[in-house]
């Protein structure tokens, strides 16, 4: 059944989907506009950034929030920090213990694993608006193999308390991230990248950066105005718009 979600958002719960990102394309190409969080219980080809196979297991959070923004495009992609901040917002709500960081550019971990990822994806534009989906997963009961990093799940930080379920994750997280958004709409992205860096993982250290054509090795000392990874590279500074921080120690 529909409810309606703090942002104005309706949920919808599916028991499978072959993924909420597909399903939230399928609504966008067919006319609908209405903001609304469609999660998953199950999902048979559930993807991340670059198209990689995104593990779900019975009992994990999986949902796309579709929702219109007006801001300039070339700001929409710090919205994957609001959401960062909104996610690790969601995931301290339900297990304080877990003390959930932020991995550049769009990770959250616990306990040194990743505990969640998200991916932003621009569906439509012009000059006025941009529809969006903001997908997001969580591991709550599943611990999944992951290629580039080690995986946590949010039951390992409850204490023996019952696991929430994805229907209660959902409001909690389109709340967080509703206010994250209005704060950024207001005051640009400055407080945001502040309020990012506080929970930022790895900051200060020796880090391995994936990049589009290799690896690079440096020490993660800030992000920029923009969102961008600020790397020292041997006393060079190097800026790094897309990519990804590895496990393991870097330089």
């Amino acid at each position: 059944m529909a409810r309606s979600l703090p942002s104005g958002a309706t949920l919808e719960v599916f028991a499978s989907l072959d993924s909420t990102s597909l399903e939230a394309r399928r609504r966008i190409e067919a006319g609908r506009r209405n903001p609304v969080f469609i999660v998953a219980l199950e999902q048979t080809s559930g993807y991340g950034r670059r198209g990689t196979a995104w593990s779900q297991g019975a009992g994990d959070f999986a949902g796309t929030l579709i929702f219109e923004e007006r801001s300039p495009r070339e700001q929409i992609g710090q919205l994957s920090f609001v959401a960062g901040l909104a996610v690790a917002e969601t995931v301290s709500h339900f297990a304080p213990k877990a003390a959930p960081a932020l991995k550049w550019p769009n990770d959250a971990l616990a306990g040194e694993g990743k505990i969640a990822g998200i991916l932003l994806e621009l569906f439509e534009s012009d000059e006025r608006r941009a529809i969006i989906g903001l997908g997001v997963g969580i591991n709550i009961v599943s611990k999944p193999a992951l290629a580039d990093y080690p995986a946590a799940r949010l039951i390992d930080f409850l204490d023996g308390a019952a696991a929430p379920t994805p229907s209660e994750i959902a409001p909690v997280l389109d709340g967080a991230f509703a206010r994250w958004r209005n704060q950024w709409r207001d005051e640009g992205f400055a407080p945001i990248r502040a309020a990012w860096l506080e929970k930022a993982a790895r900051l200060g250290d020796p880090v391995r950066v994936r990049l589009p054509d290799g690896e690079l090795s440096g020490v993660f000392k800030d992000l920029d105005p923009t969102g961008a990874l600020v790397l020292d590279c041997d006393g060079t500074r190097r800026l790094i718009a897309a990519g990804a921080i590895l496990s393991g120690r870097g330089a």
